[in-house]
C-alpha cells in the first residue's frame, strides 16, 4: 500500500486519533461524591468567586481547542470543517504527543467572521489557549485580530505564527553556515497569502534586511494603488527599493528564496541569478517550488522543504506544542511577538554547532528536547513581557 492508502486503513482501523481519558478514579461511592455529587459543588463556587481557580480547578490550564472552518485544510483548499476533522484530530493527537498538551478539535459550520469570531468567544472559557486552524485568508487575519482583542487566552493561528517561526529558526541557523548576517539580506516570498504575509512581517522583526514580497500578479510594491487592504499593509514594510516585476525580477541577486505558493515555480535560471551561496526555502506541498535536487545542480547552498523525505524539513511540529506549553505555564494572555522571537531562537539552538551541516539546519521532529526548550524560552519572554499571569520556575 502507498501512503495514502496505509492513511485510509490506520484511520478507519483506530477510528479517531484521539480519545477523552478520565484523571480520576471512580469506582466507589466516596469517590463518586468527590469527583461529581455533592462535592463538586464547592469547586464550583470557589471558581465563581475568583475566576481565575479554573486555572487549579480544572483542566483548564493544560487545555487548547484547535478550531477550523475547514476552508484552507493542507493543500486540500476548502473542504468544510467535517472534511477538516481528520486533520484537527491529528493536530490534537501532535500536542499530547510532544508536548502533553491536551487538545480538542472543534469544527465549525460557518463561513461568517463575525459567527466564527462570536461561537469562539462564547466557549473560550473551557480552554487555556485557542489555535486557529487551516482558514483561509483573508479571513483568518480578521478572525485572529478580533479574538486577540476579544479574549484573554493566547489566540495563535499555526498556519500564520507556527510557520514563520520555524522558517525564522531555519534562516538563523542557514546564516550561521553560510556565514551571512540577517541584516544583510535580501529575501523573497513567493505567496502572499496567511503564510507568506506572516513569515514576511516576522522576518523583518527577526531582523532580516528587505523582504520583497511575490504574489501572483507580481512584486507587492507600495506604489501600486490596486493592492488589496492585506498586501498595502504588508507594502508599507517590505520592498525597500520599490522594485516592481516577476518572480524572476524578485530573486535576481538575492539572498534567500521562501516559498509558500504552487509546484514549480522557481526554476534553475531563477536560483542561478541569486547572490552566492543561495538558500531555498521552497515549501509548497506536497510538490514544492523547485524539487531539491534541481535547486542544488543550479548551485544553491543550502535546501529546505516541507518534506519529511527531504533534509531540513520545515514542519510546525517543531514549534506549536512547545510554544502553547511555555504559555499554558505562565497563564499567559497572548503569544506576542517577544514570545514567537524567543521560540525561533529557541529552535535554532537545539542544533549545536557541531551538529549544524547544510543538510541539518533543523533539528529532527522527534528531538523530545525541542518542546522543553521552547517552552522554556516562550514562558520566559512571557514573564518579560507582561504577558504571563503566573511566574512558572518549572515547564
Amino acid at each position: 500500500m502507498d501512503i495514502m492508502e496505509k492513511a485510509l486503513k490506520f484511520h478507519k482501523d483506530l477510528g479517531g486519533k484521539i480519545e477523552v481519558v478520565s484523571r480520576a478514579k471512580i469506582d466507589d461511592r466516596e469517590s463518586l461524591s468527590v469527583a461529581y455529587t455533592p462535592g463538586v459543588a464547592e469547586p464550583c463556587l470557589k471558581i465563581k468567586e475568583n475566576p481565575e481557580l479554573s486555572y487549579e480547578l480544572t483542566r483548564r490550564s493544560n487545555l487548547v481547542a484547535v478550531i477550523t472552518d475547514g476552508t484552507a485544510v493542507l493543500g486540500l483548499g476548502d473542504i468544510g470543517g467535517l472534511a477538516g476533522m481528520p486533520v484537527m484530530e491529528g493536530k490534537c493527537a501532535l500536542f499530547k504527543e510532544f508536548a502533553d498538551v491536551d487538545a480538542f478539535p472543534l469544527c465549525i459550520k460557518s463561513k461568517d467572521t463575525d459567527e466564527i469570531v462570536r461561537t469562539i468567544e462564547l466557549i473560550s472559557d473551557s480552554f487555556g489557549g485557542i489555535n486557529l486552524e487551516d482558514i483561509a485568508a483573508p479571513r483568518c487575519f480578521e478572525i485572529e485580530q478580533k479574538l486577540k482583542e476579544r479574549l484573554d487566552i493566547p489566540v495563535f493561528h499555526d498556519d500564520q505564527h507556527g510557520t514563520a517561526i520555524v522558517v525564522g529558526a531555519a534562516l538563523i541557523n542557514a546564516c550561521k553556515i553560510a556565514n551571512k548576517k540577517l541584516c544583510d539580506l535580501t529575501l523573497v516570498i513567493n505567496g502572499a497569502g496567511a503564510a507568506g504575509t506572516a513569515i514576511g512581517k516576522f522576518l523583518i522583526s527577526l531582523g532580516v534586511g528587505d523582504v520583497i514580497m511575490v504574489d501572483i500578479g507580481g512584486i507587492i510594491c507600495e506604489d501600486d494603488a490596486t493592492l488589496s487592504p492585506a498586501h498595502q499593509e504588508i507594502a508599507k514594510i517590505t520592498n525597500k527599493n520599490h522594485k516592481t516585476g516577476s518572480l524572476a525580477d524578485a530573486v535576481n541577486g538575492a539572498d534567500v528564496f521562501v516559498g509558500v505558493s504552487r509546484p514549480g515555480l522557481l526554476t534553475e535560471d531563477m536560483v542561478g541569478s541569486m547572490n552566492d551561496k543561495p538558500i531555498i526555502f521552497a515549501m509548497a506541498n506536497p510538490t514544492p517550488e523547485i524539487m531539491p535536487d534541481k535547486a542544488l545542480e543550479a548551485g544553491a547552498f543550502i535546501v529546505g522543504t516541507g518534506r519529511s523525505d527531504f533534509p531540513n524539513q520545515i514542519n510546525n511540529v517543531i514549534a506549536f506544542p512547545g510554544i502553547f506549553k511555555g504559555a499554558l505555564s505562565v497563564r499567559a494572555s497572548d503569544i506576542n511577538e517577544e514570545m514567537k522571537l524567543a521560540a525561533s531562537f529557541a529552535i535554532a539552538s537545539c542544533v549545536s554547532d557541531n551538529e549544524l551541516s547544510r543538510d541539518y539546519i533543523l533539528p529532527d521532529a522527534f528531538d523530545k528536547k525541542i518542546p522543553i526548550a521552547v517552552a522554556k524560552a516562550v514562558a520566559d519572554a512571557a514573564v518579560k513581557s507582561g504577558v504571563a499571569r503566573i511566574k512558572n520556575t518549572e515547564v
